[in-house]
């Protein structure tokens, strides 16, 4: 596993985690790579300073590590939580979130892929939903 500081259009940063460079590559020209910010999709790899170990450094990072696993751990129960009690409409979520929004479709929890454009007229509309930074199955 790798990380790699990311900045998206916005400017903002962050740091996600990736099998490797070629995996970064692959999501990210899908769309799959979101700032968690503001959901932006425009995600670059910023530019990254040598790591110098010191004790100190050593376990900050090992503190640092030990969060991000248990982030990563509740984002997986998030996950199944999610894909337990939801109905997943796939690539038509903005279309399903809009008929439920204006009462054109029965009242139920929905889950599934918006462009980052969908999204901004979902929320100019007033449409309420909330963005998940969804983690990808891992073989380890």
């Amino acid at each position: 596993m790798m990380v790699f500081d990311l900045v998206c259009a916005n400017k903002h940063t962050f740091e996600a985690w990736f099998k490797d460079s070629k995996a970064f590559d692959g999501l990210r020209k899908r769309g799959q790579v979101q700032c968690p910010t503001c959901g932006d999709d425009k995600v670059e790899k910023a530019l990254m300073a040598p790591n110098i170990s010191t004790s100190k450094k050593q376990a900050k990072a090992a503190k640092e590590n030990a969060v991000a696993a248990e982030a990563m751990v509740m984002l997986a129960k998030m996950k199944q939580h999610v894909e337990d009690n939801c109905d997943y409409v796939g690539n038509e979520f903005a279309e399903e979130a809009r008929k439920i929004h204006y009462g054109e479709s029965e009242q139920r929890d929905i889950y599934g892929e918006a462009t980052t454009a969908e999204a901004k007229e979902l929320h100019d509309e007033g449409v309420d939903f909330t963005a998940i930074p969804w983690t990808q199955p891992t073989d380890s």
